[in-house]
């Protein structure tokens, strides 16, 4: 009996070795997919949802699909070449500001931009349990979902997601954050 327990055990971990490697192979040979970023507004048009730096510099704001799953997925602003997080901040305010971090604590702003080239803030509106809105804002009274969407059209929400609920999550190159953005399924009704 013991013979074929220690057979019956060696076989499984010979199979999760295997299992393992062949996941870990399969997720070295994925190509990441870059998501758009967009904020919507109830016509069906889109608007471009990117981040600007103080000199006024316009940097794509996109999520990032690095494995088959597309359950969770970063979102991040393309900077000089570099990926930025992008983090809802703890300030204070009516809302929380939606912001991309520099690696020395430089914030940058993240808005959405209309057709006519005004700018509306991006920001965390309302929170239901861990996961808060985000909204682009018009005149601070009409509020416009914001997606990630694949090159083959499948759409995510974009959303603050908070891990504890103390008003510091971590802190970020010295940047105290309320919350992580991330692109999440959105929900079904």
């Amino acid at each position: 009996m013991k013979k074929y327990v220690l057979f019956f055990l060696t076989l499984i971990l010979y199979s999760s070795i295997g299992f393992s490697q062949e996941t870990k192979e399969k997720e070295e040979s994925f190509e990441e997919i870059i998501w758009h970023v967009k904020a919507y507004m109830p016509e069906l048009k889109f608007l471009k949802v990117k981040a600007i730096d103080k000199d006024g510099n316009i940097h794509d704001v996109k999520a990032i699909q690095n494995s088959e799953q597309t359950s969770i997925m970063d979102v991040k602003a393309f900077v000089n070449g570099k990926r930025l997080p992008i983090k809802m901040l703890v300030d204070g305010g009516k809302y929380y500001g939606v912001k991309a971090i520099d690696d020395d604590g430089t914030i940058i702003d993240i808005k959405a931009i209309t057709d006519n080239g005004d700018l509306l803030p991006v920001k965390g509106v309302s929170q239901s349990g861990n996961i808060v809105h985000i909204r682009a804002i018009y005149e601070d009274m009409i509020y416009y979902n914001v997606v990630a969407i694949s090159p083959n059209g499948k759409t995510n929400a974009v959303k603050g997601v908070k891990m504890n609920m103390e008003s510091v999550e971590t802190t970020v190159n010295g940047v105290q954050v309320f919350a992580h953005i991330k692109a999440i399924p959105q929900a079904k009704y």
